[in-house]
């Protein structure tokens, strides 16, 4: 089989397709959070699975979970938090079962700063699909994406 056969053909499109979807959201997304709330994306989806945390068993989060939600690796989760610890959205404290482990909650502030960015993501999300769904390579991702739902292990 070739490079050229038609089923990698077929899968590279694929790719590409899904590739060029997410940029295009992505980009959407990010400039309206830095428009509207100063926040990027990676920073509301950190406020985002953080503020779903629990204080009941498996509820609190450990980096490596968080970064894997963020689809970040765990320094740059780290950094991540740091920065928003540092704009007071954020807080760490050691976990109170085992001094080693340290969680990360979303501080009232970052809670009233994800309340208020939720729908400018969801409308700038909306309007990406809407945008996106009328080109021909990626009607059929943009259909996908909205019949989806995602695992309950999925925060993100």
């Amino acid at each position: 089989m070739t490079a050229t056969a038609p089923a990698l053909t077929a899968l590279a499109q694929g790719w590409c397709a899904l590739s060029l979807l997410h940029g295009r959201i992505e980009s959407r997304l990010e400039r309206a959070l830095q428009a509207g709330h100063d926040l990027s994306v990676r920073e509301y989806s950190l406020l985002d699975v953080l503020s779903r945390q629990h204080d009941g068993e498996g509820g609190h989060l450990q980096m490596k979970q968080v970064a894997d939600s963020v689809v970040l690796s765990q320094s740059a989760t780290t950094r991540l938090v740091t920065r928003l610890e540092d704009r007071g959205l954020l807080e760490r404290y050691l976990c109170p079962t085992d001094r080693r482990g340290i969680y990360t909650n979303v501080t009232e502030a970052g809670l009233k700063l994800l309340r208020e960015a939720r729908p400018t993501n969801e409308a700038a999300l909306r309007a990406a699909l809407r945008e996106a769904a009328e080109d021909p390579r990626l009607e059929a991702l943009v259909r996908t994406v909205e019949t989806a739902r995602a695992p309950a292990a999925i925060t993100t």
